[in-house]
């Protein structure tokens, strides 16, 4: 009988690639053969966790920050992990200013801040040109980079900060801010017709092969920002028929649309379509089991859809309830880049340690098992 001692590394390295991360963390405590395999950098492009985004849920608590928690969802190995809540030591800041994107946290008023999700430590930014609360925050890389070139961060749209007060008229200036250079270079603002509704709360963004899109949840229009010529697109208008609000969403292989559509008959459903980037038309992708959708909530109130969210990234697409009173109960979705198929499923509930928070941040993120490895005499997982 053949003992894994006695397979070739290529193969080891091929069994372990099939891990989920948490499982990898432990396994590469084994032994030196498999700490250098598991820490290769070959050994990245082998795995498929780029493609499986975890879900991460920041709650956020008005009265005491050290009752805030980070909550992180591992898909491939179906489990939720608390992790290092990030404290910062700057003088207040005002909780409608704290955002999570692609591997970082950020404050966006007063001050600009940002950290790492697993490793938070803090680093202070020279001022926005325009100070601002709820805006929409991407990370990207200049289209000749890997993905190991250093992450550069767009703030679009929000709301003014101006001292303790805001200013919801003025249109703000896309910045763009490379963490190299340590300045902020500006760009042209949303276009006009997202004027009444320009912050966070009623617009979804994704960025997908080199724009950053902007979509209104509730108007429906859409615009792309694209990174290398720093120009918006002409307004579009992305609304299929019968849809109530919807998020837009950049999957591996596509642009999806996500959100609530009332049918003739009467009854709701969520639905994903695809969306053609060059021709902004769409078509159906899928619609989420109604057994699952009712386990979002507990009632049949009119407006209980409203406390649905969605975000998403690689394959995967999340929902969930935001309300309390539910525990923040969520599904996935798997889309299949080649097929199209579409596979639904119940996230398991958040641990029972959690606090009660006032409201919540949630988002998509690829992890690295690199970072948590360089990192683990720290309190990662």
């Amino acid at each position: 009988m053949t003992e894994i001692t006695n397979l070739s590394s290529d193969l080891v390295e091929l069994i372990l690639s099939l891990l989920p991360i948490p499982t990898l963390i432990r396994v590469s405590t084994v032994c030196k053969l498999w700490h250098s395999i598991i820490s290769s950098p070959s050994f990245s492009t082998l795995s498929n966790h780029s493609n499986r985004p975890w879900f991460f849920l920041h709650g956020i608590h008005n009265i005491s920050s050290k009752n805030n928690q980070t909550f992180a969802f591992d898909p491939s190995s179906n489990t939720w992990f608390l992790l290092p809540t990030p404290q910062h030591h700057h003088r207040h800041q005002p909780n409608t200013s704290f955002i999570g994107t692609n591997s970082f946290f950020f404050i966006t008023a007063p001050n600009f801040l940002y950290t790492p999700i697993l490793h938070p430590s803090w680093h202070l930014t020279p001022p926005l040109h325009f100070p601002r609360i709820n805006p929409l925050l991407g990370v990207f890389h200049d289209a000749k980079g890997s993905n190991f070139s250093h992450p550069k961060f767009i703030v679009v749209g929000g709301v003014k900060f101006i001292g303790n007060l805001v200013d919801i008229e003025d249109r703000l200036d896309v910045e763009i801010y490379d963490p190299l250079l340590g300045n902020w270079d500006l760009g042209p603002p949303l276009p006009p017709d997202f004027r009444s509704g320009n912050s966070s709360s009623s617009l979804s963004s994704a960025l997908f092969k080199g724009k950053f899109y902007v979509f209104g949840i509730y108007s429906c229009f859409v615009s792309s920002f694209d990174l290398h010529h720093r120009v918006w697109s002409e307004v579009h208008t992305l609304r299929p028929h019968g849809a109530v609000f919807s998020f837009l969403v950049a999957c591996k292989e596509m642009l999806v649309l996500a959100g609530v559509c009332n049918f003739p008959h009467g009854s709701s459903s969520f639905v994903l379509w695809k969306v053609d980037e060059r021709t902004t038309r769409f078509s159906q992708i899928d619609v989420m089991p109604h057994d699952l959708l009712c386990s979002l909530f507990d009632g049949d109130e009119d407006d209980k859809f409203a406390s649905l969210k969605c975000v998403g990234l690689g394959d995967l697409i999340y929902v969930y309830n935001e309300n309390y009173h539910r525990m923040y109960p969520a599904c996935v979705c798997e889309i299949n880049g080649e097929s199209g198929r579409c596979v639904w499923r119940k996230v398991p509930p958040l641990p029972s340690l959690m606090n009660r928070f006032h409201k919540v941040v949630s988002f998509c993120s690829t992890v690295s098992l690199h970072s948590i490895l360089r990192e683990l005499q720290g309190p990662a997982l």
